[in-house]
């Protein structure tokens, strides 16, 4: 508790975490949200899975072009209209569903929301790095942001099934419009840790196209292709639990199981956090890795709620600190005053990965009901792991030179 009592008590770092909780808790609900919401109204989760890919991929899209934004202009001036925004358009979203308009509006809002949500958790990453040069405390502050992702999927599945099952199926989709409006005020009002903003390139042409290719470099690609994976397990476990939990006859079970998933996962990465680590990183994301895949795969086992929360358990311990160490070995990669695009680019990872997962288990599950979906999740975690342990030569010789900051930089699914 020392070293993150360390971090918090640094000028103005407390506040602008507990505001950059708050503005990603509504991301949270999204997913489960969705996915209650139009398989209530529209009786299909191929629909929900659909709906929820197009609000991820364009969320994973546009953070990409709003951080770059943000590198030039600064937090406030970009988030703060794209986040009125995009609250805006959810709500439009669920009085749409509520009114029971034709599917295909439905796809619009969905899509205009998520494309200017951005990512909180990116830009209080940068806050972080902006305001620390220790490396050791660098990684107990991302260790610890971390975390706090996870305390949002834990509170974030629950409230959204308990709204949705117990007042209104849309219920569970309010209450993103109401924490992205209040988070966006207090998180992006705070300007004294705000991180300057990049100055421009001499070449900015060339420059352009060198950030097309950031993500090209030796290891880089792996590391975030297996981010985007990790995002496929979350996307396929989230349609997975509704769909067993719902076909179980305790639909409202699901929220609880997701929670436990993210309870494991909060607290591995707070345990990982508080400790100072002395093995390669790059020896502990592979095993981080590994033992995710493992997980997955024993999901297939699970044919009760009891055990769905015994898996989640498994699959939970494993993501928290593999996220983290994917985000150090980004950081690793990328120069300091593109760090909030680098970073950006693992959140873009996993949402396209969500989207991906949501989608290909929603197909799955309404042909074969959620055993198959469970299999998606674990072809996803096979898949990751085939990918990091394939990319493993090239990522251990770009960081041949940079034991020395391998600490430095750290970490989804917010």
């Amino acid at each position: 508790m020392r070293v993150y009592r360390e971090i918090l008590t640094l000028p103005g770092a407390w506040q602008f975490s507990a505001a950059g909780l708050l503005a990603r808790s509504g991301g949270a609900m999204m997913g489960i949200g969705l996915v209650l919401m139009v398989s209530a109204l529209y009786g299909s989760y191929g629909l929900a899975g659909a709906l929820a890919a197009s609000n991820a991929v364009a969320w994973a899209l546009g953070t990409a072009a709003l951080s770059n934004l943000v590198d030039r202009y600064g937090q406030r001036r970009v988030m703060y209209p794209a986040a009125i925004v995009s609250a805006t358009t959810l709500a439009l979203l669920v009085v749409f569903a509520v009114l029971q308009l034709p599917a295909w509006t439905l796809f619009a809002p969905a899509v205009v929301c998520g494309a200017t949500g951005g990512a909180p958790g990116a830009l209080v990453r940068a806050r972080w790095t902006h305001l620390v040069a220790d490396p050791d405390q660098l990684h107990t502050a991302f260790s610890l942001e971390s975390t706090l992702d996870e305390v949002t999927f834990i509170v974030g599945p629950v409230v959204a099934t308990a709204l949705s099952t117990g007042v209104h199926p849309a219920a569970g989709l309010i209450a993103p419009v109401v924490l992205a409006l209040i988070g966006a005020h207090l998180l992006y009002g705070q300007r004294a840790t705000e991180p300057p903003i990049a100055p421009r390139a001499h070449h900015p042409r060339r420059r352009r196209f060198t950030q097309r290719l950031v993500l090209l470099v030796p290891g880089g690609g792996a590391v975030v292709v297996v981010n985007l994976l990790i995002g496929c397990v979350f996307g396929s476990i989230d349609v997975s639990v509704v769909a067993a939990a719902t076909q179980w006859g305790v639909r409202e079970a699901s929220g609880l199981v997701l929670a436990v998933f993210s309870l494991a996962s909060g607290l591995a990465g707070f345990y990982y956090g508080a400790r100072r680590w002395r093995s390669p990183v790059v020896s502990r994301f592979l095993v981080g890795v590994a033992a995710l895949c493992a997980a997955c795969v024993a999901l297939l086992g699970a044919h009760s709620v009891l055990l769905l929360c015994i898996g989640g358990v498994l699959v939970g311990v494993t993501v928290a600190p593999t996220l983290i160490n994917g985000n150090t070995l980004i950081g690793s990669l990328v120069t300091r005053d593109r760090l909030t695009e680098g970073l950006s680019w693992m959140g873009t990872g996993i949402g396209i990965g969500v989207a991906i997962g949501s989608s290909a288990s929603g197909q799955v599950i309404d042909h074969v009901g959620y055993p198959g979906g469970l299999a998606t999740v674990a072809a996803f975690g096979v898949l990751a792991a085939l990918i990091a342990f394939g990319g493993r030569r090239a990522l251990r010789g770009a960081l041949a030179g940079e034991a020395s900051v391998q600490g430095a930089n750290g970490t989804g699914r917010a």
